[in-house]
C-alpha cells in the first residue's frame, strides 16, 4: 500500500469533512479538551466554516484549489496568517468524535480506541505538513 497515498486521501477526507459543514450549521461540537490545549474550540461562530476560519482563508473552493496545488495545511496557514495549531486541534477534535462513535457502536475494542486516541495528534499533525503533488 502506497503510504503517500493514504495520507493523501486521509488529508482529503478530512478537509472535506470540515469544508462540507459549510453548507449547513456546523456539525463539530466541543468536547472538554485537557488543560495543557493551548486553543479553545468552545469560540466558534456558527456564520463561519471552523477551518476556513482557522485558516484565515476566503472559500472552500480556494481551499480547495491550494490543496490541490500542493500546498500542505501548514503552507496555507502560514500563507494567510492563519492559526495552525487550531487547525490541528480542530482535526483532533473530529478524529476523536469519531473514535468515540466508533466505540459506543462497537466496531472497535477500547484497547483499539486507546491506541488510536494516542496517535491521533501524531498522525494529524504529520498529514497537516505534508504537501502532496499530483503527478
Amino acid at each position: 500500500m502506497n503510504i503517500k497515498r493514504v495520507m493523501f486521501v486521509g488529508t482529503m477526507i478530512v478537509t472535506m469533512s470540515f469544508a462540507g459543514t459549510a453548507w449547513s450549521k456546523s456539525a463539530i461540537s466541543p468536547i472538554p479538551l485537557t488543560e495543557w490545549s493551548i486553543v479553545s474550540i468552545n469560540t466558534k461562530d456558527d456564520n463561519k466554516d471552523e477551518l476556513l476560519s482557522a485558516l484565515n482563508h476566503s472559500s472552500e473552493e480556494d481551499l480547495y484549489q491550494d490543496l490541490y496545488a500542493g500546498k500542505s495545511l501548514e503552507t496555507i496557514a502560514d500563507e494567510n496568517d492563519g492559526d495552525f495549531s487550531q487547525v490541528v486541534a480542530l482535526q483532533v477534535n473530529q478524529l476523536r468524535l469519531q473514535l468515540d462513535d466508533r466505540l459506543a457502536s462497537g466496531s472497535i475494542t477500547p484497547e483499539q480506541y486507546e491506541a488510536q486516541q494516542a496517535e491521533l495528534e501524531h498522525i494529524v499533525l504529520k498529514s497537516a505538513r505534508t504537501s502532496y503533488e499530483w503527478a
